[in-house]
């Protein structure tokens, strides 16, 4: 059944020959950056489109800004396999975070019509948006939108420049008032497929080539306003200062210790904006952004008690003002197990030296909105020294065409099971 289908060389090839295609698109020349909704986004989206139409899918760009592509199985109308990840960006990323997922889709979907395997369910391939929450405060909100959890107020949310996502979407080309109607019905989706780099270093360290994702982690993420006293650098006597960027310093410091005490937990200040910003000037305002991410809700928890004690604790102290203002959160999100035994069984039928590795993912996916539709499952692939939403983010062909064989092999495992 599976001896016309390509090898993992020849998969591992077109896959980077499709990255570099998709790649182009960028909003910083010389970067890859590729944030929701624009102009890129859209060339990008166009691509997409373009490859899974070539892949023999019918496909089109959907009122939030995925590109979704489908191919019916033995007859119409049937429940699909879906195959998704996303094709935004952070600033500056990597080439391979999400562009490889949705690659890997297309490329299983066209080796299956090539082969001429026709499917008991639908396959279906879907590019999403916004996975990586850069441009807008959102939160997964593509894939939230097919699962019908989209949030109405995330429309109003404004980015760095002011921009309304209402009208960016409008912009784009997408239709808010359609967002809705993207909402899959139950028992539409059998199951959700999603192949993606580590974004750590596990499977390197163990010499593996692809590894079957177990859970994905809670995480929560806020913003965090301090407000102190501005003062001339020179006059402001160190006993008398409100200064507020040392007061969010020590915050997060404090957010280090907190994530060290508990096992598997993290915990990342990624943006830090003093105000004025001035050499000879004591802050007088900070605001801040907090990460905090653990394998168990519980931990979660008990670390965002901490964090709101501790930070307020320094904020008396120091004599500044506090506000923190959640904008996500997620819970812990369990791999369905049967797709990671089809996942396994997928392995085992691609190379006798691949071992089914089981690991969690610290980092948050798609994949944890798919999986409040239907059964979900990832698969992870081996990245050079873990590193990832960066330049140096690398990975080898083979390496690629290995995740894109396991995938063509669970899919065809999972047509089996249908008997």
């Amino acid at each position: 059944m599976t001896a016309s289908l390509p090898s993992a060389a020849v998969l591992g090839a077109r896959a980077f020959a499709a990255l570099d295609g998709l790649n182009r698109f960028t909003d910083e020349p010389g970067k890859i950056s590729r944030l929701y909704l624009s102009p890129s986004h859209r060339q990008a989206a166009e691509w997409t489109k373009g490859a899974m139409e070539v892949a023999g899918l019918e496909a089109f760009i959907d009122a939030a800004g995925s590109v979704q592509g489908r191919r019916e199985g033995a007859k119409p109308g049937l429940p699909a396999v879906l195959i998704g990840s996303h094709i935004d960006t952070v600033k500056d990323g990597g080439r391979f975070d999400g562009n490889l997922g949705v690659v890997a889709g297309i490329l299983a979907a066209q080796a299956l019509r090539d082969a001429g395997i026709v499917l008991p369910f639908a396959l279906e391939v879907v590019a999403f948006g916004d996975e990586e929450t850069v441009r807008f405060p959102t939160s997964l909100s593509t894939s939230s939108a097919l699962i019908g959890h989209y949030d109405p107020a995330w429309l109003d949310s404004r980015d760095d420049d002011g921009v309304v996502l209402r009208d960016a979407l409008v912009a784009f080309g997408g239709d808010p008032s359609g967002i809705a109607a993207l909402k899959r019905k139950p028992g539409s989706v059998k199951a959700y497929l999603e192949v993606h780099i580590e974004q750590g270093p596990v499977l390197e360290s163990e010499n593996e080539a692809v590894g079957i994702v177990t859970a994905i982690n809670a995480q929560k993420r806020a913003r965090v306003h301090v407000t102190g006293e501005a003062g001339h650098a020179g006059t402001v006597p160190m006993k008398l200062r409100k200064d507020a960027l040392a007061a969010a310093a020590e915050m997060a410091l404090a957010l280090e210790d907190i994530a060290a005490a508990h096992e598997q937990a993290v915990g990342t200040v990624g943006v830090f904006r003093p105000d004025p910003g001035a050499t000879n000037v004591v802050p007088g305002a900070v605001d801040f952004t907090v990460d905090f991410r653990s394998p168990r809700n519980e931990t979660l928890a008990s670390m965002d008690k901490a964090i709101a004690e501790r930070f307020a604790a320094i904020a008396a102290r120091r004599g500044v003002g506090l506000e923190i203002t959640p904008y996500s959160q997620e819970d812990a999100t369990p791999m369905a197990e049967r797709l990671q035994e089809a996942f396994a069984t997928g392995i085992a039928r691609t190379g006798s030296n691949l071992s089914a590795r089981r690991l969690p993912s610290g980092a948050g996916h798609d994949a944890m909105a798919m999986a409040r539709l239907c059964p979900a499952a990832m698969l992870f692939v081996r990245c050079e020294r873990g590193i990832s939403h960066s330049p140096q983010e690398n990975m080898t062909e083979l390496d690629a065409g290995i995740a894109i064989r396991v995938l063509l092999e669970t899919i065809l495992e999972l047509a089996r099971q249908e008997g």
